[in-house]
């Protein structure tokens, strides 16, 4: 991967907005979409809890792909609310000039 993390984050925002107005039988980000806001919520929680389990069991390449999956389906739940990654690392921002 040329990109760093960070630029591959946002362009995978970029991919998932894309696919909002692709088929359902074609996209699962599109399927999400059409799905609302309580699937992909539902999802969000599904895949935070398979991260703990991951993170607690120890099982690193485990924890690496349910991170993955969170982080997928965090970015459709942000993007289906109007809101992007850059929102939250506004938000962080704010909260670390908080704390100095």
């Amino acid at each position: 991967m040329s990109q760093t993390g960070l630029e591959y984050l946002l362009e995978l925002q970029g991919i998932i907005e894309s696919r909002k107005a692709a088929s359902f039988d074609k996209s699962y980000t599109a399927k999400l979409f059409a799905l609302g806001t309580s699937r992909i919520a539902q999802k969000v929680g599904e895949e935070g809890v398979e991260v703990a389990i991951a993170a607690v069991q120890g099982d690193k390449p485990r924890l690496t792909a349910e991170s993955a999956d969170l982080l997928y389906h965090l970015i459709v739940l942000l993007r289906s609310q109007g809101l992007t990654l850059q929102d939250v690392v506004q938000e962080l921002s704010q909260r670390q000039r908080q704390e100095q």
